[in-house]
């Protein structure tokens, strides 16, 4: 089995090739630029070196979220693009269960946290590979009070480590476990890891769904004003539009997934 993870979600664009357990390859970048301009090229670069085209893939597998609104969407958008043409099975999976595999052999309890901004961090709990904790968009204040009376070491990483760093030092002190820097971020190859162990949960392109978790704000913001009936581009609901976060010259039809 033949699967290509996809990682867009945070700050970095990556993907990976998996054969069957095994990594093949995997490119990231995280130099400033934006998804639209690497992601596509990364992923055509990959296969390229790789030896692999799109008809040997048997699977698609996306980070969904939680993480950056946009940077989902162009991930949503360019693992659509690739998969339409040849009906490749695409799957989502949890932006948070991506971060746990990367530290799957830590005997102790791993929290991922992404910096959601508004003061909150995008977070669950896993103790041996299960969920402990739901996904959720909480302050690190209620995550600390939360965890406050598990066991042992508490393994953090993410992005979300970045601007919390002192404080959870200040309260689990020698408890408190950092992922290596090689671990620390969002990886395609755990994607695709993911993806290879649920391939049976994987459906059409069409019926592809990103994970917010929290709403955009721009939605929200509509939401109070009562305009519940005009997604977050301001356009009504249900009319097929292309999705104006990527660049006019992007070349993957972006529409069909749900806010």
């Amino acid at each position: 089995m033949l699967t290509l993870g996809i990682e867009a979600s945070g700050k970095s664009a990556g993907a990976a090739l998996l054969r069957d357990g095994r990594l093949l390859s995997e490119y990231s970048l995280n130099v400033g630029l934006t998804h639209s301009e690497t992601l596509l090229p990364l992923i055509e670069a990959l296969l390229k070196a790789s030896g692999v085209s799109l008809s040997d893939l048997d699977l698609i597998a996306v980070s969904a979220g939680p993480g950056s609104f946009t940077g989902l969407r162009i991930g949503a958008a360019t693992a659509k693009g690739l998969a339409l043409p040849g009906g490749i099975p695409l799957l989502p999976v949890s932006t948070l269960e991506g971060l746990m595999q990367n530290v799957s052999e830590f005997p102790g309890y791993v929290h991922p946290i992404l910096d959601a901004r508004r003061s909150q961090v995008y977070t669950a709990s896993y103790l041996h590979g299960e969920k402990v904790l739901p996904e959720e968009a909480v302050s690190i204040e209620s995550l600390l009070e939360r965890i406050r009376s598990f066991p042992g070491k508490q393994l953090f990483l993410g992005d979300g480590v970045f601007p919390y760093r002192e404080l959870l030092s200040e309260c689990l002190g020698q408890k408190l476990v950092l992922a290596s820097p090689a671990n620390l971020l969002q990886r395609a190859s755990s994607i695709a890891i993911l993806g290879e162990r649920n391939f049976s949960l994987a459906k059409s392109a069409e019926k592809f769904r990103l994970h917010y978790v929290r709403k955009p704000q721009a939605e929200r913001e509509r939401e109070a004003k009562g305009l519940r009936d005009y997604d977050l581009l301001g356009e009504k609901r249900g009319e097929e539009t292309k999705d104006r976060l990527l660049p006019r010259n992007y070349p993957i039809d972006s529409g069909g997934y749900e806010n």
